[in-house]
Parts: structure tokens; sequence; C-alpha cells
């Protein structure tokens, strides 16, 4: 049987590279085809030019991710100030701003991320 598996695995059948790491940040290697080898890890192939660009995809879905985790941020620093305002005109519609500022790079953030996953799959199962 172990001999079976890994004659699969010189054959090259490809792994799933799933899984996050700390914070479900995706790996870099994320969208790349992978080998399982011996001991059953998944280890990221880089066969072309264009697997680079898988590589710049997946970072840049990690950073899109760090920003959206600094928006939930701002939007509780803004909802601190909002409370901390005690209805000073002035300083609740800092607060709101900043709330509202942060929300729309948040929902930017989210759709990008999103973007940026659907099209690198998309890629990444083209031959």
């Amino acid at each position: 049987m172990i001999q079976l598996y890994s004659t699969f695995a010189a054959l090259g059948t490809s792994c799933q590279l799933s899984g996050g790491s700390f914070l479900s940040f995706p790996h870099w290697y994320k969208y790349l085809p992978g080998v399982e080898d011996a001991a059953g890890r998944c280890i990221p192939k880089i066969e072309a030019l264009t697997d680079v660009w898988l590589i710049l995809a997946a970072v840049i879905d990690i950073m899109l991710r760090l920003a959206a985790i600094i928006a939930v941020g701002i939007i509780i620093y803004g909802g601190v100030k909002f409370i901390m305002s005690q209805g000073e005109p002035d300083q609740t519609k800092q607060a709101r701003d900043t709330i509202f500022n942060a929300l729309i790079g948040l929902a930017i953030s989210v759709a990008a991320a999103f973007l940026v996953s659907f099209f690198a799959a998309q890629f990444k199962a083209t031959p």
C-alpha cells in the first residue's frame, strides 16, 4: 500500500494545498499545484513563469486580509472615540466619520480579497 501511495506521488498527482496558517491567513503557496511526498506532506511546485503570478496573488490575498483586520481595529477605535466624546458634537462627528471610513475600507478589502481569490483560482485551473 505504501509503495502504491508513493508511486502515485511520484507520478505527479497534485494534492490540495489547503488550510491556513496563523489567523487563517493563507500560505504564500496557496494557489500553486503540489505533490505529496512519501511522508504525506504537500510540497508546492513552481513549474512555469506563470506560477509567479499565483504567488503574487497569494501575497496580495494575505495583505488584503491584513487590511480587513486593521479596518476592524479602526472600527473599534472609532467606537471607543464615540463613547469617549461625551456628546460633544465635533468629537462625535469625527468618531462617526472614522467608523464610516473604516467600514468602507473593510468592504473594499473584503471585496478585493474575494476577487483575487476568484481570479487566482480561475488562473490556477487553466492548464
